[in-house]
């Protein structure tokens, strides 16, 4: 059970990353066009717009790898002279904080898309290319219900096995 649960995750954090690297790969592409375009005098209308939208993909959609592999900063100028439990601890607490600072973003977004789209009947979108919000909203709340998952997975194996399931073994 616990390797099924375990192989789902990873192929959410797959697809999570998948979205980021699209979103990479279109703000290449779009910063590409739009300075070559700058230079003959014709700059790609919206690029602005098609940029900060593609960074929402590449923030949210990096983030649960980002957690899986231990990749967040790391002050461990202390660890040597802290005990293993103290460790561990703090592997626990920030695996835990970081689910619901995420479960916290995926509800507030949501509850954001609910109340401008259902209830003013307002739809969001850019200012130079009318490129709506919600779907970049959506993409943060799916992102951010996958990262958080993967923190409380990271929860659990600490609990049941001692260790904090990121492939650097940066801690405990």
């Amino acid at each position: 059970m616990g390797a099924r649960v375990s192989t789902w995750a990873d192929g959410l954090i797959r697809l999570s990353a998948l979205v980021g690297t699209i979103g990479l790969v279109i703000e290449v592409v779009v910063i590409l066009i739009d300075v070559i375009g700058r230079f003959f005098g014709s700059p790609l209308t919206g690029a602005q717009d098609i940029s900060q939208m593609s960074m929402v993909l590449i923030v949210f959609g990096g983030m649960a790898l980002c957690d899986k592999i231990g990749g967040h900063v790391n002050v461990d100028l202390l660890e040597n002279a802290m005990p293993r439990w103290m460790i561990w601890a703090g592997d626990f607490a920030s695996a835990v904080i970081g689910a619901v600072i995420f479960i916290g973003i995926a509800w507030t977004t949501w509850s954001s898309i609910y109340l401008m789209r259902f209830q003013l009947g307002v739809v969001q979108k850019t200012n130079i290319i009318d490129l709506q919000f919600d779907w970049f909203k959506g993409a943060i709340v799916v992102m951010s219900i996958i990262t958080a998952i993967g923190m409380i997975l990271r929860a659990i194996g600490l609990v049941l096995t001692g260790d904090n399931g990121q492939e650097s073994r940066g801690h405990a």
